[in-house]
This record gives C-alpha cells, structure tokens and sequence, in this order.
C-alpha cells in the first residue's frame, strides 16, 4: 500500500512539474532542466509524467528526452516484473 501512495505523490508532483515547465517555456523564463524531470520519472513519476507530456504537449516533440523517457519505462516495468514474478512485491 505504501508503494502505491509513494507513487501517487512522486506522479502528481512530476505532473505539476512539467505543467509548470510548460508555462514557463511560454513566458520565455528559466527552465526546469531536463534531467530533473527524468529524475522524476525515474523515481517513479511515470504515470504523472506521461500524462502531463500528453495533457500539455510538452517535450511530445523533443526526441532525446522522448527515447530517455521510454527507456526509463522499459526499465521501470523489467524491474516491476523481477519484483512480482520473486515474491518481493505484492497488491
């Protein structure tokens, strides 16, 4: 249950992030710089992260963030697997 409120709180704040990022990028002010958004991902903001990229069409276009953000996925559900398929991780 833990897991899944940590989730929750790591993806709404990533949400807020790059909706944030996004405003920011049209008033031309100071950026979020891109790694502290993967950062975000990779703590397990994914969910947050890929529907705020989706809701705001932010970084949609932007192919170096797009293959590290894919990667960090791929990466987040080979670990997910390795935890539920050895007992280590349960609903």
């Amino acid at each position: 249950m833990i897991f899944i409120y940590y989730t929750l709180s790591v993806s709404i704040f990533a949400f807020i992030l790059i909706a944030y990022d996004k405003y920011v990028a049209k008033i031309q002010k100071r950026r979020i710089p891109e790694k502290t958004l993967l950062t975000f991902v990779l703590i397990g903001g994914t969910i947050g992260s890929g529907l705020a990229m989706l809701t705001f069409r932010h970084k949609t276009a932007k192919n170096s963030y797009l293959w590290k953000f894919w990667g960090i996925v791929i990466l987040q559900i080979g670990v997910l697997y390795l935890l539920f398929t050895n007992g280590l991780l349960r609903f």
